[in-house]
């Protein structure tokens, strides 16, 4: 088969714009994120009124989105369905930090993969 050199330019373009799609993350890397940084955090999770280290909530969301893929096809449907209640009673996850603020699991993640896919943005 005979390439001319419109047809280099033209597989060349093509591959341009498909890496500049590729850098963008995957929402598997998107959950995973959130995941490390519920671990990293130091936060007091509160699950069904029980207080969890930072480290437990992010072993619990880690074992919650392997069991329940299928229900968390995008990060936003991560947080909605797997990481801000309990799937047992419904009540919804708090985030106490240590200086008292409590806040909604929810609330939290969703600002943190608003700012991660930000920061995404800005590297491509």
């Amino acid at each position: 088969m005979k390439v001319t050199m419109k047809g280099y330019w033209l597989i060349a373009l093509m591959l341009l714009s498909i890496s500049q799609f590729s850098d963008a993350a995957t929402p598997e890397q998107e959950i995973n994120h959130l995941i490390d940084f519920v671990a990293k955090s130091d936060a007091v999770f509160i699950r069904n009124g029980t207080e969890h280290s930072s480290q437990d909530a992010a072993e619990h969301l880690a074992m919650k989105y392997r069991k329940a893929t299928r229900y968390a096809k995008t990060a936003e449907k991560f947080i909605e369905n797997l990481a801000s209640k309990s799937s047992w009673s419904g009540k919804p996850y708090k985030v106490r930090f240590s200086d008292g603020t409590l806040i909604n699991a929810k609330d939290w993640l969703s600002n943190e993969l608003a700012d991660y896919r930000r920061n995404q943005h800005r590297q491509q």
